[in-house]
């Protein structure tokens, strides 16, 4: 919350007192006026302090502004008196050069909250200069006048300053006292029995080149002018001391100021510093870019991407020269759009470089709001190639998965042949029959349509049952991209139990189904799991091939919306002490097998945020089961 302007308002005019309130709350300023018009309202809120400006008009019935800037600079100098009046240039003068902060006239108010700004930050500044002047001020004097030094230390005490003095004489006390540190000012006379303030002022350069250093000294202009060309901040002569407070003053803000200016200038390199190796490591540069004047700013790192040297003059067309020719009219439009909308972009094109290497960078930047006529982008540049790269190797090691997935589907069809056959031959078959029976009940004499047409629907649900597992085996080994719906998990279970049943059947294998019924669906690529449920089937069907047995799949609701699906056999087992091996690519214990299925099937499941494991079943066989995330 913004603390409140507290303002006393010496004025008689209603009209013109909520005029001024107006203008400095429309900037912002949150007013908190006590309005008054004679003396004795004044003294009466002046003395109540609390206030930070006061706002006089120089004239009033029974009052006038130059009483009231007296009585203020009388009861506090440093609060900030404007006066806000009719009256012209003489007046202002007047006012000016009887201590008034500011004279605004109230034909000229936009002059009003320039002047009040001003005003309050002078007064920070003083404020802040008061504060550090009421430190410690620790002082080296070279004086050998023990007078002169006292003197010297009552006027600076006598305006609120707290000396600690150290007074030296010789060129190894002012040595000894300069190296202890911890001094402020140095203090010194031009001339001393055994030591000179010039040989004084060349070590002190030399050692503390930012301590002021003022001479004060009974010399006179000659001297003065050779200490001042030697490096001296100040010459004081001690016939004129009353400059000596006005000098120490001067010579400390000078010295914060260059101390404050040095901190800003190494936070500045240091930012720099922490800036340009942050864009080396993560491959970016910076830019400014005035779209009204066409100049650009490039820092270190946009020249490094651009690999121009740093005496290069960045341009547009530089820019537009360095891009690929095939991006470089889509960037050109970018450019040319930014320009006329002032909106923010955001690029990616690529960049070839001399060499003919290909770059692939991305620039984003926004307008910055520095008035309608000034078209002004900050901005960043990145060099994406290694990202770029590695996308592109990712898609082509998916494209190499989903081709070995692919092939492991194809790897299985001749053991999905002898089953499919005869899924298909029982409705086609039946098709057969229904058509003869249909073509009997039309030669009748007379027709039996009735019984024409209930052979015929059956011939249809038979075609359409077949044609259903004709699709079944079309999507298993298309090459459709994966595709994740919500899906009934026991459904494809059932599905994979009808398509395997005649492959168990000829090896006396009975396949059982364990399903919870409750079970929620999933989001999965309904193609994929049907790849994995076959791996697991046929190999539990290859386990027990030459002993025969019983396949158990199973689906269960686990902990944390979970689901499991479990395949159980009761076959020859694991392979010993190579248990997890079973999931490595190319591992198989099968004399014509690939390695691939489990391999794959492991992926496809992880795809899927689940795991896929295995385990010897008890007595005899092996479990495998996988886990995916219910809806």
């Amino acid at each position: 919350m913004t603390s409140p302007l507290r303002i006393l308002m010496l004025e008689d005019s209603v009209q013109d007192a909520e005029l001024i309130q107006e203008l400095l709350e429309a900037e912002d300023f949150v007013c908190e006026v006590t309005r008054v018009q004679t003396r004795a309202e004044f003294l009466a809120a002046l003395e109540d302090r609390g206030f930070d400006l006061v706002l006089a008009d120089y004239a009033l019935p029974s009052f006038d502004g130059l009483s009231a800037l007296k009585l203020t600079l009388s009861a506090n100098p440093d609060l900030p008196f404007i006066f806000v009046s009719s009256f012209g240039e003489e007046i202002a003068i007047d006012a000016l050069t009887s201590g008034a902060t500011d004279y605004v006239l109230k034909t000229g108010l936009s002059r009003l909250v320039p002047s009040v700004q001003r005003a309050l930050h002078e007064a920070r500044e003083r404020a802040e200069g008061k504060t550090a002047e009421t430190a410690l001020l620790r002082i080296l004097l070279l004086e050998d006048s023990v007078e002169d030094a006292e003197l010297i230390q009552e006027l600076l005490e006598a305006d609120h300053f707290v000396c600690e003095v150290t007074r030296v004489q010789t060129r190894a006390e002012f040595l000894a006292a300069l190296e202890d540190g911890g001094i402020d000012l140095i203090l010194a006379d031009y001339k001393l029995p055994s030591f000179d303030g010039l040989s004084a002022l060349k070590l002190a350069l030399s050692a503390r080149p930012d301590l002021p250093f003022i001479f004060v000294s009974g010399f006179g202009e000659e001297i003065a002018i050779e200490a001042l060309t030697s490096g001296a901040t100040d010459y004081v002569l001690k016939t004129r001391l009353s400059r000596l407070v006005p000098s120490v003053h001067r010579a400390l803000r000078e010295a914060r100021e260059r101390a404050e200016r040095k901190k800003a200038e190494e936070a500045l390199r240091r930012s720099e510093m922490y800036l340009a190796a942050a864009e080396q490591l993560s491959h970016t540069g910076s830019f400014g870019w005035n779209a009204s004047t066409g100049e650009i700013y490039w820092s270190d790192g946009a020249y490094r991407i651009f690999e121009c040297e740093p005496t290069t003059k960045p341009t547009i067309q530089l820019v537009i020269d360095r891009t690929h020719p095939e991006d470089r009219t889509r960037h050109r439009q970018i450019i040319d759009r930014a320009v006329m909308e002032g909106s923010e972009f955001i690029a990616e094109y690529r960049l070839l470089m001399a060499d003919g290497s290909v770059k692939y960078v991305e620039a984003a930047a926004h307008r910055l709001t520095e008035g309608p006529e000034r078209l002004v982008f900050v901005g960043a540049i990145t060099d994406i190639t290694e990202r770029k790269r590695a996308e592109e190797e990712r898609e082509r090691l998916r494209q190499l998965e989903a081709d070995l997935a692919y092939m492991n589907r194809v790897s299985m069809m001749g053991e999905l042949a002898g089953s499919l056959a005869h899924e298909i031959r029982q409705p086609m078959a039946a098709a057969t029959i229904d058509a003869n029976a249909c073509m009997r009940w039309l030669h009748r004499d007379p027709p039996d349509v009735m019984e024409a047409c209930g052979a015929a629907s059956r011939m249809v649900a038979a075609v359409t049952r077949a044609a259903g597992i004709i699709d079944r085996v079309r999507s298993l080994y298309g090459r459709g991209a994966p595709e994740r719906e919500v899906v009934d998990l026991n459904e494809i279970l059932r599905e994979m139990t009808v398509l395997l049943g005649d492959t168990a059947d000829r090896h006396s294998i009975s396949i059982r189904t364990e399903l919870d019924l409750g079970l929620p669906r999933t989001t999965a690529d309904r193609v994929q799991l049907q790849q994995v449920l076959m791996n697991l089937m046929l190999n539990g069907i290859e386990a027990m091939r030459v002993t025969g047995g019983e396949l158990t799949i199973a689906s269960k609701r686990i902990d944390h919306g979970q689901l499991l699906v479990s395949v159980r056999d009761s076959g020859i087992g694991l392979p010993v002490d190579e248990a997890e091996r079973i999931f490595e690519a190319f591992f198989t214990t099968k004399p014509q097998g690939t390695g691939m299925g489990l391999s794959v099937s492991r992926r496809i499941i992880e795809s899927h945020g689940g795991r896929l494991s295995a385990s010897p079943n008890a007595g005899q066989g092996a479990i495998f089961q996988f886990t995916l995330l219910g809806e």
